[in-house]
């Protein structure tokens, strides 16, 4: 059986300024313990033991876009995780698009915040607090 708990193999994000974007991601992801862990000419992936999050210059070689009404969800350990992904994604170059806290919509459990990477991309890093779904 299988020990890697994620249904997808990765997720990739195009961008136009590879050096801005990797020095995005290098200042952002190690808030939620992912790392580097693959680089390829016009590439680099992070993960905290798969490489799941790739950043590159599209392989076609046009411009990178952004998808309306996509974003990626990582997983923050704590609430104090959000806050340092929010912090740390302000402070390389990103944009608020939702400040960190609850969303009663989401489920009491949420707590996250979301952001947009330099290219415009738009980001989460989430919190389950599974004392308070086991509550409900």
């Amino acid at each position: 059986m299988d020990s890697n708990p994620s249904i997808l193999s990765h997720v990739s994000v195009g961008t136009n300024n590879f050096e801005q974007a990797v020095a995005f991601y290098d200042r952002v992801l190690p808030t939620l313990g992912c790392q580097r862990l693959m680089e390829h000419p016009g590439a680099v992936a992070y993960g905290k033991q798969y490489p799941e999050f790739w950043v590159g210059t599209p392989i076609d070689e046009q411009p990178a876009t952004v998808g309306n009404g996509t974003h990626i969800g990582f997983i923050a350990p704590t609430k104090e995780a959000v806050h340092a992904f929010y912090e740390a994604a302000l402070a390389a170059g990103g944009k608020d698009d939702g400040a960190p806290g609850g969303r009663p919509a989401y489920g009491e459990p949420y707590y996250g915040c979301f952001v947009r990477d330099p290219d415009g991309h738009k980001i989460e890093a989430a919190f389950w607090d599974e004392q308070l779904e086991s509550h409900q």
